[in-house]
């Protein structure tokens, strides 16, 4: 039996569900419920706070945890990440009011920074020898500026969207997060057993959202240099067609390579072109 832990309610929450439903494990998950077994693996999830998380992992209550890696950095000594899952992906940067002049980082020297990730701003000004006053926040740090208990703050970014409601314009990147499955120091050995079947699990899926399968149609001479433009896979599947002279050709090709790899075909001959979304990819 794995113990997973995931965020009780945020962004990190339906995401990470989610992945866990599309590696085929089934969780009963009850409004409100603290724990939940899954019913077709070997798994218990348990649904915590998010700063809470690191703590649990170190001190053995579970053995895995879906995290941001903005958090690992804040309170993740000793944890060990085994896989960037690719979703809730932010930043984590510096914001001030829009009407402030901002020249570089220089100018956060001596003022009042709102933050909820201490540690993260302390090794920022430390690695830039600036000396600031930071105020910790569990909550909305936005409206600190507004306020006036900040001049400035550091947050988790996505859209930007809660910075410009808030009049604030981001001015410094310190770092990009994304979700990650991370291991406590110490589990058992069945434990670890399971985590590596779920870790296949996870590959699987995320290999297939990176990828798409195409199909298309070429003429027998133009086999050989399309199939160069299909490297994902070890060969093409190759099948002939009713038209003589004319083959069909079946592979994967990663979807974030996919237009120009469309253009490319096109230009090698390459016809009637099909590509469809792939739910798993198992190598």
């Amino acid at each position: 039996m794995v113990r997973i832990a995931i965020q009780k309610s945020g962004r990190l929450n339906q995401n990470s569900l989610a992945l866990l439903k599309s590696c085929g494990i089934s969780i009963d998950n009850g409004k409100d419920q603290l724990k939940a077994a899954a019913r077709n693996f070997p798994m218990e999830v348990f649904y915590l706070r998010n700063g809470d998380i690191p703590q649990y992992m170190r001190d053995g209550v579970v053995d895995l945890a879906i995290l941001g890696e903005n958090l690992l950095v804040e309170k993740g000594e000793k944890l060990k990440v085994i896989e960037h899952l690719g979703f809730s992906k932010c930043r984590v940067s510096i914001a001030v009011p829009k009407n402030i002049q901002f020249d570089g980082v220089n100018d956060l020297s001596g003022k009042r920074i709102a933050t909820s990730y201490p540690n993260t701003v302390n090794a920022f000004l430390k690695a830039n020898s600036i000396k600031a006053d930071l105020h910790i926040i569990n909550g909305s740090v936005e409206i600190a500026p507004n306020i006036g208990l900040a001049d400035a703050i550091c947050d988790i970014v996505s859209s930007g969207s809660t910075l410009f409601k808030n009049n604030l314009k981001e001015v410094i990147e310190i770092g990009n997060s994304e979700a990650v499955l991370v291991q406590a120091p110490k589990v058992s050995k069945e434990a670890h057993q399971t985590i590596e079947k779920l870790r296949f699990r996870i590959q699987s899926v995320l290999r297939a959202k990176q990828s798409k399968y195409i199909l298309l149609n070429a003429p027998n001479d133009k086999i050989d240099s399309i199939s160069k433009i299909l490297p994902v896979l070890k060969s093409p599947t190759v099948l002939p067609l009713a038209k003589e002279g004319w083959s069909s050709l079946h592979s994967v090709i990663n979807a974030g390579d996919f237009w120009e790899v469309i253009d490319r075909l096109k230009s090698a001959g390459a016809e009637d072109i099909l590509v469809c979304p792939i739910e798993k990819m198992v190598l």
